[in-house]
């Protein structure tokens, strides 16, 4: 992969989005970069052998990027985490069509190394960004719960609870 496209930041001084500042976002530009190129070699099979999995290749590749740029714009960070955990699954369909072309004899294993071994990355990354915006306080836990039946106490049991966060008053 050119790495001078993934770790290119924007010119000093150049009008440049938030999303743009984010490594995995721009990890998954050289994806994109990498995945265009695979496609491009792997054109001359035929057609209706693998039409369907280079489609939802270059789909899932650029759903992944756009998640991303999206979920870095949106303010509520339950809504952020949702755009990133979505970028993640679609950076791990990804994978899967790389292991369905290796399936169909299209290309090597060897061949898709590289593009995994990013997608390794982009996934952790994107795994990071979910856990940082979907914090604890906003998920679903169990509790235990005594509880007594004829003044006798029982084992413990739990429920299920969802703890809601509450606002600030500004």
């Amino acid at each position: 992969m050119n790495e001078t496209l993934t770790n290119k930041m924007p010119k000093s001084g150049a009008v440049i989005f938030d999303h743009e500042k984010l490594d995995v976002y721009r990890l998954e530009l050289g994806f994109i970069a990498w995945v265009t190129e695979l496609l491009e070699h792997v054109s001359a099979a035929p057609v209706g052998k693998i039409a369907e999995v280079c489609d939802q290749l270059d789909r899932a590749s650029l759903s992944s990027l756009l998640n991303t740029a999206e979920g870095n714009g949106k303010r509520q960070r339950q809504v952020r985490a949702k755009f990133f955990d979505d970028a993640r699954g679609s950076a791990t369909e990804c994978a899967a069509c790389l292991d369905a072309l290796v399936a169909k004899k299209v290309v090597k294993e060897e061949r898709i190394y590289e593009g995994k071994t990013i997608l390794i990355r982009i996934v952790s990354m994107l795994c990071g960004l979910v856990d940082r915006f979907d914090s604890a306080s906003d998920r679903i836990a169990e509790e235990a719960v005594e509880y007594h039946i004829n003044g006798m106490k029982q084992d413990s049991r739990t429920r299920t609870t969802k703890k809601t966060r509450t606002r600030r008053n500004e």
